[in-house]
């Protein structure tokens, strides 16, 4: 661009506009009444405790998913078989039919599973849930919480 000696662009214009406001901004803000002197010398009053949070656990789309079924190759071969990756969870699922002892035989499956599962059970996700239909699966995700 070629310029001429006496004009001005608007860039020079908008600086000047911006310059004037922070003067305006400045002055009013400098005899504006602030907040009482006395108020500095008490304790601010305590924060309220923050409510506890409640959050779903997280759980992504399974990689891997074996079920306690027929045929089904034992839980620890199938383990053997899949990658070891340290991102990914093991979660285990029993459903019960709801029936009298049903909860606790559900509870001592999922942890024969777990214990089927040997280390990679470490920090896996047991859910034993009412529901039909009644059996277990497992499952491998990658859904472990990163410290």
């Amino acid at each position: 661009m070629i310029t001429r000696p006496g004009q001005t662009g608007w860039q020079t214009i908008l600086a000047d506009l911006s310059l004037i406001l922070f003067m305006i901004t400045a002055s009013a803000l400098s005899v504006a009444e602030g907040p009482d002197p006395r108020a500095r010398s008490q304790p601010p009053p305590p924060k309220p405790a923050p409510p506890a949070s409640i959050a779903a656990s997280l759980q992504a789309e399974p990689v891997g998913l074996w079920r306690d079924a027929p045929g089904a190759p034992p839980l620890g071969q199938w383990l053997a078989d899949q990658g070891r990756d340290p991102r990914l969870r093991l979660s285990v699922v029993v459903r019960y039919a709801p029936a009298p002892g049903a909860r606790e035989a559900a509870l001592d499956h999922a942890a024969m599973l777990a214990r089927m599962a040997g280390a990679r059970a470490q920090g896996a996700r047991l859910v034993i849930e009412p529901g039909l239909p009644a059996g277990a699966s497992v499952a491998l995700g990658y859904d472990r919480e990163q410290p």
